[in-house]
């Protein structure tokens, strides 16, 4: 007799058996086999969609009402290692299939229950991928979008190695179904979203701060906002406009209009670097003491341009608490006199950069000061703007030349009271490379022979324009002894075809030509300069009337030129 639990093993026994006979019986690419036996023995409980011409492994699968992970796992185990030891083979290995029988029954409501189960929620398929290591393989469910964000849905991890054993991982998770894969913004790590961002243009990193936390906080990196100038309407008080400009390391404010205290904005930004206020029509003396009443060892550059209201009491204060100040632009400052360049020369021993454009209360006295005339000279300057200075004559230069060796650039554009004898002080400049005397009208071919005695001069850029007594003389001091000159100006000056023609031959490296409106020029100084400027870049012939197209045919021959005016 057998008892009742040695009839349900031989039951589910001959279950099993037939179930595989069905399996290697159908041809067809997926074929469903199982049984739902309502007994306690969970190996009766079979389910698998199997596509038996396929080589990797287990293709389908499905969770059925009162199916386990286990049991799934069990079955797949079982069908694998079945593949692997070659155990289908021929049908004859296996006894015929049974006639119909209420378990056969059951089989076949089992798998109308699965077809019921696909119509409504779609089909079911498992994507096997391989892991880095090229030896695993994970099942990944996928659905229809409708049914993704319905549910969420049963993940089984398999590994070839347990599956050829007979057995599989029961551990399991309920996860909504993932995202489609491929890379995308929202996915990329943070540095960089950064390094994408330090190509916007800065209207475009405001907007971008917008759009998500995750944005807002890679766009509000330092280095996205490198060397950035803050351009701000300081018109009523707000709270968190400094500390947003810290945050992201802006030390750098060009102040647009001003109407508030300017000590907020200095001591709201402790690293303060750049201070531009040019225009500032309404900056008061009186503001400038309240926000430079303490040492601000950052600043390096200052822009007081145009605020008509400081004065020498403002430079002593900025002397006194911007030690390291590189740069200083004064230009339009009207109120500065000479006793203000005795304060900068004093207190700012590290400038590099001063512009005294348009102050005409400045005189050779107050260069003087600067020179170290009746204190030390300021031997850091490299650049200094005197454009427009009416005060300004020869001796200035002479002091100059003697106490400020270094100089590398000067402006005395419309310094009318300088002349060639200023010319001969500047040629003791051995490290001069710019100089600009557009419409000082004292100075003639003379002083351009003496900027040019020695030879072999550093100068790389010389603009006499609208010196009406600057010919072709000084074309051929030039070519003569200013062999490093790169940009020429002489607008205006009555030069003719030979100074053209004999420069032409003499500045191999002359990138920039201005000849507007020298009227004498022809289509010969053109033809002349594609022969021998190569390096020619831009060249300005507006107003130069007897130039034709034949001549401006002929500068094909120069490779580099990109800009050709002639237009007022």
């Amino acid at each position: 007799m057998y008892s009742t639990r040695d009839r349900e093993r031989k039951e589910g026994d001959r279950i099993q058996e037939k179930t595989r006979y069905i399996i290697l019986q159908g041809g067809v690419n997926r074929f469903v086999a199982g049984a739902a036996l309502q007994v306690p023995s969970p190996l009766l409980k079979v389910f698998i969609l199997a596509d038996l011409r396929g080589n990797s492994g287990l293709q389908g699968g499905a969770c059925l009402p009162g199916w386990s992970p286990l049991d799934l796992a069990a079955m797949a185990g079982w069908y694998h290692a079945q593949q692997q030891q070659h155990f289908y083979g021929a049908p004859s290995n296996y006894p015929p299939c049974c006639p119909p029988s209420s378990k056969r029954r059951k089989l076949e409501k089992t798998e109308e229950l699965l077809y019921t189960t696909r119509l409504r929620r779609g089909p079911v398929t498992f994507r096997p991928y391989s892991d880095s290591l090229g030896n695993t393989s994970q099942a990944l469910e996928s659905r229809p979008e409708r049914s993704r964000t319905r549910k969420s849905h049963l993940n089984l991890d398999c590994s070839p190695s347990i599956l050829e054993n007979g057995e599989c991982s029961s551990s399991y998770r309920a996860e909504r179904a993932p995202e489609e894969l491929g890379t995308h913004v929202g996915h990329l790590f943070p540095e960089v979203l950064t390094l994408i961002f330090e190509y916007l243009d800065i209207q475009s990193k405001g907007r971008v701060a917008r759009v998500c936390s995750r944005w807002r906080d890679a766009v509000y990196r330092k280095s996205v906002w490198r060397k950035v100038e803050a351009r701000l309407h300081l018109n009523r008080p707000n709270t968190t406009l400094f500390p947003s400009l810290v945050k992201r390391g802006i030390t750098r404010v060009q102040v647009l209009s001003l109407r508030k205290s300017l000590r907020e904005l200095v001591n709201g930004i402790p690293n303060l670097e750049s201070l531009n206020l040019s225009g500032c029509y309404n900056l008061s003396d009186s503001a400038l003491d309240g926000a430079f009443n303490k040492d601000l060892p950052n600043i390096k550059r200052l822009n007081l341009s145009l605020c008509k209201e400081v004065n020498d009491n403002s430079l002593g204060r900025i002397a006194t608490h911007c030690k390291n100040l590189e740069e200083l632009d004064l230009g339009g400052c009207t109120k500065i006199t000479n006793t203000g360049l005795l304060l900068v020369s004093w207190g700012l021993k590290n400038i590099k950069r001063l512009n005294l454009r348009s102050c005409r209360s400045i005189s050779d006295h107050g260069l003087g000061h600067l020179s170290g005339l009746d204190s030390q000279p300021s031997e850091s300057l490299l650049e200094l703007g005197l454009q427009d200075c009416q005060k300004i004559t020869d001796e200035s230069l002479r002091h100059l030349s003697e106490g400020i060796p270094n100089l590398r650039k000067i402006n005395l554009s419309f310094c009318v009271s300088v002349t060639d004898t200023g010319m001969k002080s500047l040629a003791k400049l051995g490290s001069l490379q710019s100089l600009n005397l557009r419409s000082c009208d004292n100075v003639s071919d003379i002083g351009i022979g003496f900027l040019a005695e020695g030879g072999n001069r550093p100068l790389t850029e010389l603009d006499v324009s609208f010196c009406n007594n600057v010919s072709d003389a000084s074309l051929k001091h030039v070519a003569s002894g200013m062999s490093k000159l790169q940009s020429l100006s002489m607008t205006t000056c009555p030069v003719q075809n030979d100074g053209i023609s004999r420069i032409s031959k003499s500045l191999p490296g002359l990138r920039t030509l201005n000849v507007g409106q020298c009227i004498s020029l022809t289509d010969v100084a053109l033809e002349s300069l594609s022969t021998h400027c190569h390096s020619l870049e831009k060249l300005d012939l507006y107003g130069c009337s007897k130039i034709t197209s034949k001549g401006l045919e002929s500068l094909k021959k120069c490779p580099k030129l990109a800009n050709i005016n002639l237009n007022l």
